[in-house]
């Protein structure tokens, strides 16, 4: 009875499990089809002919904006937000593992930002660089207004991992006459890599897809996201989908990849 009724459990999850992913993915699954609409096809179903035309016609330029500029620098800005978010969330991590005043009010003001709605710190920073007599650009001020989006989850990452972390491993190292450099360098550090990859790849993510905080940052070029939204204004054929299923692989191909980092380090790390 007890067997028959794991059983059940075991078909109710998988059931509800499948309905989650069907919501996640049923949308995309859509515009996949539909950019391999034919040559002649619209934007909605049936398909007119199954072809790559609008794959081809995606990186035309005249045709549908500068797709190639536009993904470069959402990919370079991406990776300046995940360096620094990465850097600072560790140091951020160790300095709180030390008691010292103010640190509750300085955890606090690190994360405020996470309440201020983003289209208000996009324009706040957008206007203090123009009353500086800076130009905004996707490399300064949007980069900076990355980071009060990225840097709040990567320290609250951080924090968890240090709060679970068992000083015993640097105390064993020091005993056995290990420098701070050398403790943390070949114990702390190796110990706590797939979690630094993990927030590595959270602040990726955040700053590759961020809409709202780049809106009045980005200056004359626009990043990725914004391009896209300016493709939904004037664009009327599937190349909208085409460009939805590329950055969607490419965003996979981003997950699989940290996994198999974080696989690949989780499987060397020293073990208790």
């Amino acid at each position: 009875m007890s067997h028959d009724k794991r059983t059940l459990e075991f078909y109710v999850l998988a059931a509800f499990f499948a309905l989650f992913v069907l919501f996640l993915y049923g949308p995309l699954s859509a515009i996949l089809i539909l950019s391999f609409q034919g040559e002649n096809g619209g934007l909605t179903f049936p398909l007119n002919g199954v072809s790559l035309h609008w794959f081809a016609n995606l990186f035309e330029r005249q045709a549908v904006g500068d797709f190639g500029g536009s993904f470069k620098r959402s990919f370079i800005l991406g990776l300046m937000v995940m360096i620094v978010t990465v850097g600072v969330s560790l140091l951020a991590g160790l300095a709180f593992r030390q008691k010292f005043r103010g640190a509750t009010a300085l955890f606090y003001l690190a994360v405020a930002s996470l309440v201020v709605p983003s289209i208000i710190i996009s324009l706040g920073i957008g206007v203090a660089f123009q009353q500086i007599g800076f130009r905004p650009a996707w490399y300064t001020s949007a980069f900076g207004a990355h980071l009060t989006w990225t840097l709040p989850f990567g320290v609250l990452i951080m924090f968890a991992v240090f709060n679970r972390f068992s000083p015993a491993y640097e105390e064993a190292a020091r005993d056995l006459g290990a420098t701070s450099w050398q403790t943390f360098a070949h114990v702390v550090l190796p110990m706590i890599a797939p979690s630094l990859i993990g927030v590595g790849l959270f602040g990726f993510t955040l700053s590759y897809d961020e809409f709202a905080r780049t809106l009045m940052t980005s200056g004359t070029f626009n990043t990725l996201p914004l391009e896209i939204y300016g493709m939904t204004t004037n664009v009327t054929t599937p190349v909208l989908y085409a460009l939805g299923t590329v950055t969607t692989v490419f965003s996979f191909l981003v997950i699989l990849a940290t996994l198999g980092a974080i696989a690949y380090v989780g499987g060397r790390r020293p073990r208790a």
